[in-house]
């Protein structure tokens, strides 16, 4: 299955695509720092970040970077 098709179908059974998809982010952001998930999926951090902050979530201090050192 392609994301395609799977659209086509989703939209079928009547569940809104772009509801979806950003409840899902915000459900995301709620678990791991706003960043990392900005990252992970190829967001903006700024858009994660308000994501975040529209779904009340408590992540306000994230170091980003390597923390390999």
């Amino acid at each position: 299955m392609n994301p395609v098709s799977l659209q086509v179908h989703v939209r079928r059974i009547g569940v809104p695509p772009q509801r979806g998809r950003t409840s899902a982010i915000r459900q995301l952001v709620l678990q791991a720092p706003a960043p990392v998930i900005a990252k992970a999926l190829g967001y903006h951090d700024k858009t994660a970040t308000r994501l975040v902050t529209e779904a009340g979530g408590t992540w306000s201090r994230y170091a980003p970077g390597d923390h390999s050192r």
